[in-house]
This record gives structure tokens, sequence and C-alpha cells, in this order.
């Protein structure tokens, strides 16, 4: 069988397995990072030490130990994940923890007499927070929030090693098979760059789509 006919389609196969991989753990990753990063600046002192040590957690041991603590040491603890499962979960409160300090130093920038203001209105600190400030906080923390999906797609590449089988597992395996380890990790290198110009493109739209005429970068 020639060698192309052999790594395209289990790139191919690998690179949905990827998207699989990456798309709900960017989304959720994104969303439980607001949460976290809000709670961390706005929680009750008990909440903020809790959600303060998560991120500490996550942010501090490295993201193949937590995969296999995920896959290979939770199983003693009678919890059971399966490849995929362990991959995706450790994927979103890993990103979530690097998401919420973004957050969290967005919520910083924002000058306390906004929610002065907002109640001065009439309005509750949780609608301030909710409505006024956290819109914000976003769009400056946006333009680091997509720097960590970048890194998400690049650090999905570690769920081959819990057998969950993304591109850079096939192209480990055709490479082992084949014994063409430059040819093979070209082509690999070709997708992983298809795949952050797109997620690039993505947030550059969403940035365009935020940005409000007047604030912030100039055009």
């Amino acid at each position: 069988m020639p060698f192309l006919d052999l790594l395209i389609p289990a790139l191919n196969r690998g690179m949905a397995m990827s998207a699989m991989l990456i798309i709900p753990s960017a989304i959720f990753g994104a969303i439980f990072g607001v949460l976290v990063g809000t709670l961390r600046v706005f929680g009750p002192r008990p909440v903020r030490r809790i959600f303060d040590a998560y991120t500490a957690l996550f942010r501090g041991v490295p993201l193949m130990v937590q995969l296999f603590v995920f896959y290979f040491g939770l199983p003693a603890f009678g919890i059971y994940f399966e490849a995929y499962g362990a991959s995706v979960t450790c994927f979103i409160l890993c990103s979530a923890a690097y998401q919420s300090e973004y957050i969290r130093g967005a919520l910083l920038s924002i000058r306390d007499g906004q929610l002065k203001a907002g109640a001065a209105l009439g309005m509750s600190k949780l609608q301030t927070v909710l409505w006024i400030v956290v819109p914000q906080a976003f769009r400056r923390a946006l333009p680091g929030c997509g720097n960590e999906i970048i890194y998400l797609i690049k650090y999905s590449s570690l769920a081959y090693l819990i057998s969950c089988m993304e591109v850079t597992g096939e192209a480990r395996a055709i490479a082992a098979k084949t014994f063409r380890f430059t040819e093979v990790f070209t082509v690999l290198a070709v997708y992983y760059l298809f795949l952050v110009s797109i997620a690039t493109w993505l947030l550059k739209v969403l940035e365009d789509r935020l940005h409000i005429p007047g604030f912030g970068r100039q055009k």
C-alpha cells in the first residue's frame, strides 16, 4: 500500500478524535473558567479559598500526571473513566484553571466604582457583576483565553498516552509501523498548524464581534 494512502486516512481519523477532544474541552473550559474566575474575585471567602486551591492544583500538576491519575489512579477508589472521558475531563479542568486566572486579572482591572454605580441604579451586586463587570472583563481577557485554547489544541496530543487515539497517536502508530518518522511527523505538524490557524481565525472573528468602537484597540 502506498505510504500516503496509509498515512492520510489514519491522520484524518485521528483528526476527528482530536476535534471531539478539543471542541467540548474549549467550550466547557471557558465557561467553567469564567465561573471560577468570577467566584475567586466576588465569592465568599471559603469559596474563594476552595477555588484558589483548585486553580493552584491544576496549574501546578503537569497535565500528563493528571491524565494518569484520572485514568490509572482513580479506579483504585472505584471511579472509572474511559480514555476519552478521562481526557476531556482533565482538559476541561486544566483549561478552566488557566482561564480563571485570565478572568480574575481582568475582573480586578475593572474599577470598584462600577459596582457602586450599579448599586446607585438599584441593581444588586450579583446583577452588576453578571451584566456589567463580567462582560467587560471577558473582552479584556479574550486574548489570553484565546491563547489558552491554542495551547489546548497542542496539549490534546497527550491523550494518546492513555490510549485515546487522536491525531498524534495515529501518527505515532504509522511511524512505528513504517519507520518513516520524518515524513509522518512533518505531515502531522501541518495538521496541527491547520487546527491552530482555524482556531486563530475564529478567535479573531469573536474578538471583532465583541469589540466596541472607541474602546480598546484601534483598527
